[in-house]
């Protein structure tokens, strides 16, 4: 879902380049290291939602998280 994500946020982002093209400083409207960099860091942040919850559910024992519901 992340990777879809990273897609349709990438393509929308060119699509409104021409748009907030004033609004930007420093930067090209089409620079590609902003758009990996961006891409990676949300790719990352959606790694570790996904990851540090699961790591933890596997270390509880299912009879006694069973037996708390």
């Amino acid at each position: 879902m992340a990777l879809v994500g990273v897609g349709v946020g990438i393509a929308g982002a060119l699509v409104l380049t021409r748009f907030l093209s004033s609004l930007l400083y420093g930067v090209s409207p089409h620079d590609p290291m902003t758009f990996v960099g961006v891409a990676v860091l949300l790719l990352t942040v959606a790694l570790a939602a996904c990851w540090i919850p699961a790591r933890k559910a596997m270390h509880v024992d299912p009879m006694v998280a069973l037996r708390y519901e």
